[in-house]
């Protein structure tokens, strides 16, 4: 196992905003992510009132072996509560941004695609029409029409991480398909034009930099918006190895490049995750709102 290097640090672990919104997350038998996947920025992310929600469980369906999420476990079905509790716990923690994720959920008839529908009209509910939503979803098996169910929920971001490059899927995300997520991608675009479309991946997998760059080029022809970059870290000793740790001086040359090709916005470093920073998405939401008032006045 290649050992960490000590720049590879995440701050702010254990704060006292953290502590209350786990505390606020158990009153509302809520997962994050950020727990889940045991993400290294959970503290940061905490700490400024921000998390990412997990939908339909804690359990996936898939095999992925990069990925600390439970597996081979009882899958339960969705909890009927779950997208008012969401919504109540978005408008007492008083959030401008909510992300929603899921695990995978292969044995669902519609991947999910209702339950995320559910929740994004619950927190429209509760919270107003000033919240801004990103969906974080799985490739619904390549089902359109269930595509199509969550953007008929207005979210302002659809975000679908291809994780890594289509060569080390069978290795990486042996249940998974390059294209179908690609295709997913680019379907959204086209059901939903003025929609924001988001992927993200890691690095240290086995990819060569010449291959990231490829990637990134691949992702801005499908018109995606917004991309995220990270370094993978091994959870576990049965997880997939860890083949390199990219240095951050790489992470700065990756974004120059993505920056280069017209994304609207690409956090590249060695400790961002698909989540991270999430609401500074925003602004690219606002100016798409006030574009859409100016052409109806």
């Amino acid at each position: 196992m290649i050992k960490k290097p000590k720049w590879l640090k995440s701050e702010k672990l254990g704060t006292k905003k953290a502590g209350e919104i786990t505390r606020l997350l158990r009153k509302y038998n809520l997962h994050t992510v950020c727990e889940s996947a045991k993400c290294p920025n959970r503290g940061e992310c905490f700490d400024r009132g921000t998390a990412t929600f997990m939908i339909l469980g804690d359990v996936c369906t898939r095999n992925c072996t990069f990925c600390a999420v439970g597996k081979n476990q009882p899958l339960l079905p969705p909890a009927a509560k779950e997208p008012e509790n969401i919504a109540l716990l978005a408008k007492e923690l008083q959030l401008k941004h909510v992300v929603l994720t899921t695990v995978t959920r292969d044995d669902l008839p519609d991947g999910g695609a209702a339950h995320f529908a559910s929740t994004v009209k619950k927190i429209r509910e509760f919270c107003g029409s000033e919240i801004s939503i990103e969906v974080l979803i799985s490739d619904l098996q390549g089902d359109w029409d269930d595509l199509q169910t969550i953007l008929n929920s207005k979210p302002d971001i659809l975000n679908h991480n291809v994780e890594t490059i289509a060569r080390l899927y069978p290795e990486v995300r042996p249940m998974a398909d390059f294209n179908r997520s690609l295709n997913l991608l680019q379907k959204a675009k086209e059901l939903s034009p003025n929609i924001l479309t988001k992927s993200g991946f890691m690095v240290g997998l086995g990819e060569t930099d010449r291959e990231v760059i490829q990637l990134l080029q691949t992702l801005r022809k499908a018109d995606v918006d917004i991309v995220t970059i990270g370094q993978y870290m091994q959870p576990s000793r049965q997880h997939f190895t860890v083949q390199r740790y990219v240095d951050p001086k790489t992470f700065v040359y990756y974004r120059k490049e993505g920056e280069a090709l017209g994304f609207k916005l690409i956090e590249s470093a060695p400790l961002v995750r698909s989540s991270y920073k999430a609401e500074r998405a925003r602004k690219f939401i606002n100016r798409l709102s006030k574009e859409k008032l100016e052409k109806v006045n």
